[in-house]
Formats: C-alpha cells, sequence, structure tokens
C-alpha cells in the first residue's frame, strides 16, 4: 500500500506548504472570551489558563472550555470560569499550522490523482481456481496497490492540481497603480504560478510527463486497441471479444467499444423499411 503520509510531505516540499507551530499569549481584561490566533488552518492545539493568585495552571478541554474554529484560527471561551478571561489570567494556546491546504484537502487531491494517473489500467495475476484451471484476476489499480516507482508521480499530479488552486484564487488579483507613482504588480503571483505548473514540456506538468512517458503510465500512455468490423451482409458491428492467454480457462469477455456518430442519429421519427426495395 502506498505511504499516503509520505505522498502528502512530497506535495507539501513541492508546493512549499509546510507545518508550523505556534505559542499565542493574552493577557485577560474581562472583556474579550473571543481571541485570534496567530495562524490559519491550525490543528493539534492545546490551550491552558494560568493564574497568579492563587498561582494555578488549569488545562482547559475542547468543547466544554473552549470551542477552535481550525479553518479561520479562532478560540472562543464558553467555560464561565474563563469568558470572558478575567483579570489576572493568561491565556496560552500552542498548536500547529498546517499551511494553506489541510491533510483531508491534500487526501482529496490524492484520490484525484490516483483516478486520472491510473485511469484503465489493472493489476493481472495468474492464479489456479478451486476445479485446477488456470484463470486471471484483474485488479484495478488504487492507492493501495499502486507500485512504488509511481507514488512521485501520483504526488507531482496532485501538486499540480494544487497549484491549480492557487492560480485560480491569484486569477482575480490586479494591478495597483497610485498617482504617485507607486506600482504593485499583484498578477505576477498568477504569472508564476503558471510558469511552475507549467505546459507538456516545462515546469512540473512536464516533469510529470517526461517520466509517465518513459514509464507508459497516466492519460497519456501508448495503448493498443482492436478495431471493430463491420459485416458487409448484416450491416452490424462484429463482436469484440477480450484477448486472453492461451491458457486462461475462463469464459470470453465481451467487449463494448464506444460509438461515435450519435449527432448524426435521425429524429424525424419515419420508421424504416423492413425488406429493401420498399421506399414509399
Amino acid at each position: 500500500m502506498a505511504d499516503v503520509a509520505g505522498i502528502i510531505r512530497r506535495i507539501r516540499n513541492e508546493i512549499g506548504d509546510f507545518e508550523s507551530p505556534f505559542v499565542d499569549t493574552y493577557l485577560g481584561g474581562d472583556e474579550l472570551a473571543s481571541y485570534d490566533l496567530s495562524e490559519t488552518g491550525v490543528t493539534e492545539v492545546s490551550a491552558k489558563v494560568t493564574t497568579v493568585a492563587p498561582a494555578a495552571t488549569v488545562d482547559l478541554v475542547a468543547d466544554t472550555d473552549y470551542v477552535l474554529d481550525t479553518h479561520e484560527g479562532r478560540i472562543v471561551l464558553i467555560n464561565p470560569a474563563y469568558s470572558p478571561l478575567h483579570h489576572g489570567q493568561t491565556l496560552i494556546v500552542r498548536g500547529t499550522a498546517q499551511g494553506v491546504f489541510g491533510d483531508i484537502d491534500l487526501q482529496t487531491y490524492i484520490g484525484d490523482a490516483v483516478r486520472q494517473h491510473a485511469y484503465g489500467r489493472s493489476l493481472t495475476t495468474r492464479v489456479r481456481d478451486e476445479h485446477g484451471f488456470i484463470r486471471y484476476e484483474h485488479e484495478p489499480i488504487t492507492l493501495e496497490n499502486l507500485p512504488p516507482v509511481e507514488e512521485p508521480l501520483v504526488a507531482y499530479l496532485a501538486a499540480i492540481n494544487c497549484l491549480w488552486t492557487l492560480a485560480t484564487d491569484a486569477a482575480t488579483d490586479i494591478d495597483i497603480s497610485t498617482a504617485e507613482g507607486t506600482f504593485v504588480p499583484r498578477t505576477q503571483r498568477y504569472r508564476q504560478l503558471m510558469q511552475h505548473i507549467g505546459d507538456a514540456t516545462t515546469g512540473l506538468q512536464g516533469r510529470y510527463n517526461t517520466l509517465a512517458q518513459q514509464l507508459n503510465v497516466g492519460l497519456a500512455r501508448i495503448e493498443m486497441f482492436t478495431l471493430r468490423r463491420v459485416s458487409r451482409t448484416t450491416n452490424r458491428l462484429v463482436p469484440v471479444f477480450k484477448e486472453r492467454e492461451y491458457d486462461d480457462a475462463s469464459l470470453p469477455q465481451r467487449l463494448l467499444p464506444p460509438i461515435d456518430g450519435e449527432e448524426y442519429a435521425d429524429e424525424s421519427g419515419l420508421p424504416s423499411p423492413t425488406y429493401p426495395g420498399l421506399w414509399g
């Protein structure tokens, strides 16, 4: 099974989105019960209140003494003993900021990357069934059976999708120019993100494409297809069956390749003649 935590670390290294610890201290003044933390997207938070007279330290319990908004980075005291924070009390909050993308967000990007990277592929295993016949089992490639050599490619593809999200956010920025001659090129962030994403041969996308082509994996891999033949007597497609090894004793598997040309379908509703030559 692929190391999801390792893929997440690799993605954070690629996009520079690292976790960072923080410590915030707030002095009580009998006024506030809600405090904005110095970081947003926080995890692993621990809070405690210290008093001077008498000297004591009380560890706060989540959802009993306080409520935490992890996305906005805000702690709200709900225990009447500390809400609002009184004079002589000090609130100390320790935690870790997970960066722009949380682990749950990155897991979503990883799932999308695996589905795109392993689309249409499966692992084939040769087994002997309970009757002694040789059969072949086909298991679709997922994150559980992804080959280790392809884990960096999944991380690159997930990082590309993360950068596209950042580029979408930066696309609404505009350059600022003032009468005093100050110029702030805010659109430069968008241009740098797009340059880092790159195209088929440059940037992170080109890096992924080069490695994917060498391993012949991904959506742009080389595939071999079977052309479908149309019977000259019935004008019907000849059935196509999946190729099998010579010792495969399983039943034939019918293939149904897609048929283009639906936009040319006759929508008049007029029935076709049953026998040729009866054109009315």
